[in-house]
């Protein structure tokens, strides 16, 4: 027997007050988009590139066109700040534009010369690799980027001949419904993208429905492994984008105010809400006591204000729980020895508000070294010399993202390339996600690719074919 659809009721970050509430899906109707997805995509699938194309032209005008009313469906369900919002939208449309442009080369075939090594007489056989759709790909997508994190999986997928179910956070009902509403609205077949609204507790048979053919998941590792072992189990292929604790390794040759300006900027973006915000600074004993000053003053510039304001740099966090678990961390590493140099206290007002926090004399045993903190808390350590910092950063179950800040290029580089244990390591920059480059991670961050022409092709079946005469 079915069991009754769950409801959804939304929350403002900003003052705890209830918001929007939204009826979900029961199981029979979450199965029932999925079966009219896969009768979609059957069609989609022949579609070709040109046409696909044009669709997805259309899905990036129509991002920017609702850009104000999007952004504050983002404000409303999890805090999003407006510019934060506005950047996010617009990188959802130049991703569409992206894939748009790209996918018809990513996806050509390969041909591969067979004239060497012949074994019977006669001309070569003819042979090729071809990228054919799997069929329709499950998205389970967090609360923290909600229209990015969607968009990213969609454009490239959708290029690539896939339809698309989403199953996003239980918190952004409105943005995960809005997300249909684009592809919708850009002339894409109906039910091609199509959003459920079912809790956590629902996704397992979501996943073994025998009309999905692989699944993505952005999220925490728990549920990347319960995500994985049930798709595993249905012998289903699943790209895993999971947490991280990003390490910017501060060399002693560094700028200390021009490295403080980068990792800030990193461990700042989204309100530290962030798989790739940076969160451990790892800085060489030289230059310490300088760049924890640069730190402390860049991290003041992020002063807690109404996201709805163009000029506020830091809102709410996504849920009252959420800053409490953060606010936990900080105490717990305070009392492991931990020394604070700003922040650090829970405002007295509604809402899931926290500072801008500056940690330093951080160490294995702290909550700030060990786990993921999920928020504006920026975590200081010291290292004896480059092989230290090296071990440090590499000392973590995570391998995100990382960064290495150098006056030295070669150097800097030789560490990103060969030494720093991450998908994404970038020298003198902060860690951002790109629609050209890959993005992913290793170790417990997860596996597979997303976005770019690897990302494009990790849901697409890599055929051989070879024609002889």
């Amino acid at each position: 027997m079915n069991q009754p659809a769950q409801a959804f009721q939304t929350v403002d970050p900003a003052t705890g007050e209830p918001g929007q509430r939204y009826p979900g899906h029961s199981l029979d109707e979450a199965a029932d988009i999925i079966f009219a997805t896969r009768e979609a995509q059957i069609a989609w699938r022949r579609v070709g590139f040109a046409e696909r194309a044009a669709l997805m032209r259309k899905a990036a005008a129509a991002i920017r066109a609702n850009r104000d009313r999007y952004t504050a469906l983002m404000t409303a369900e999890m805090g999003k700040t407006l510019r934060d919002g506005h950047d996010e939208l617009e990188k959802c449309a130049w991703s569409c534009e992206y894939f748009a442009d790209h996918a018809e080369t990513f996806l050509a075939r390969r041909p591969q010369d067979m004239s060497d090594h012949l074994t019977a007489p006669g001309p070569p056989p003819k042979a090729f690799v071809t990228y054919n759709p799997l069929g329709v790909v499950l998205a389970i997508m967090p609360w923290n980027f909600p229209f990015w994190q969607a968009i990213r999986f969609a454009a490239p997928n959708l290029m690539a001949g896939n339809g698309a179910v989403l199953k996003h956070a239980s918190n952004v009902p409105g943005c995960a419904l809005a997300l249909e509403e684009i592809f919708r609205d850009a002339g894409f077949p109906e039910n091609l993208f199509r959003t459920v609204l079912v809790g956590s507790k629902d996704v397992r048979p979501l996943i073994e429905d025998p009309r999905i053919a692989a699944v993505t998941l952005t999220g925490s590792v728990p549920a990347g492994r319960s995500v994985a072992s049930t798709a595993g189990g249905v012998l289903k292929k699943t790209v895993l984008e999971l947490g991280g604790s990003d390490a910017y390794v501060v060399l002693e040759d560094a700028d200390p105010a021009a490295a403080a300006k980068v990792c800030v900027t990193g461990r700042m973006v989204n309100g530290g809400q962030s798989c790739i915000a940076a969160k451990r600074f790892v800085v060489l004993e030289p230059i310490r006591e300088a760049f924890e000053k640069a730190v402390v003053a860049e991290m003041e510039t992020y002063a807690m204000g109404d996201p709805t304001s163009p000029d506020t740099k830091l809102g709410p966090m996504e849920s009252v729980e959420a800053r409490d678990k953060i606010a936990d961390q900080v105490e717990r590493s305070l009392a492991a020895g931990a020394r604070l140099l700003l922040g650090g206290e829970i405002p007295n007002r509604p809402g899931a508000w926290y500072p801008a926090t500056v940690l330093t004399d951080v160490r294995p045993g702290q909550p700030a070294h060990d786990e993921e903190v999920f928020g504006p808390v920026a975590a200081i350590i010291c290292a004896k010399d480059e092989a230290d910092a090296i071990r440090i950063a590499n000392d973590s179950e995570f391998g995100l993202g990382g960064a290495v800040l150098s006056r030295d290029l070669a150097r800097a580089e030789r560490l990103a390339a060969e030494e720093v244990e991450a998908g994404m390591v970038f020298v003198n920059q902060n860690v951002r996600s790109d629609p050209r480059l890959p993005f992913g991670g290793v170790k417990n961050s997860g596996y597979g690719r997303e976005v770019s022409d690897f990302g494009i092709r990790e849901f697409c079946n890599i055929k051989t074919v070879v024609v002889h005469a």
